[in-house]
């Protein structure tokens, strides 16, 4: 049995500090990519939301400080749950 490879990601939050993540998920809204990240911290089990955006062969995250765009696409996300 093989077990599928995590995808680790690092980022630094606005304190400077470094926070990895699995990549959960990335999912479409509107034309627009954004990831569900997995901290890897075992005492955090909640999902991150962050939106993706590529520049040249690098994806860069960031969060979402937009109220509205942050709740469509958690509605958007609920909808899938209940699939």
């Amino acid at each position: 049995m093989t077990e599928e490879k995590k995808q680790l990601i690092e980022t630094t939050d606005e304190e400077g500090n470094v926070i990895k993540f699995e990549l959960y998920d990335i999912v479409e809204v509107d034309e627009q990519e954004y990831a569900l990240l997995l901290p890897t911290d075992e005492d955090d089990d909640e999902l991150v939301l962050m939106r993706l955006s590529q520049e040249g062969d690098d994806y860069i995250f960031e969060s979402i400080d937009d109220d509205d765009e942050f709740n469509k696409v958690a509605q958007y996300l609920d909808t899938l749950e209940d699939e």
